[in-house]
């Protein structure tokens, strides 16, 4: 989840639902696991870090299912939160749809609304 406020910028798994429940802006930046391991794995990579994308894929897929099914603030967006799918975006067109999500909002001065 990534959300704008009005003290700036944040992003985390429960950010939307737990830590800023009140955000103006709320937005599930989510991505299909096979996307998410690949970005995972040349991060770790390119940090010198040797492994491979069947494993940071398997990790990927018990943090998420570990991740849903707990009790305590599990992972899911928040009723109010716009999902945002980054699977067939690079970085460039993620900002762009981030930043589409926070201009069409009403209290975005980009918006046209008033509020």
């Amino acid at each position: 989840l990534a959300l704008l406020t009005s003290q700036g910028y944040v992003a985390g798994r429960d950010l939307g639902t737990v830590v800023f429940p009140d955000a103006d802006v709320k937005i599930y930046l989510d991505a299909d696991l096979d996307t998410r391991a690949k970005r995972r794995c040349r991060e770790l990579q390119s940090r010198g870090i040797a492994v491979s994308l069947d494993d940071v894929r398997e990790d990927l897929g018990r943090r998420d299912h570990r991740d849903k099914s707990r009790e305590d603030s599990p992972l899911k967006a928040a009723p109010d939160a716009v999902t945002v799918d980054s699977s067939g975006l690079d970085l460039e067109g993620q900002i762009a749809a981030v930043l589409e999500v926070v201009r069409r909002h009403p209290r975005c001065p980009a918006s046209g609304a008033s509020g």
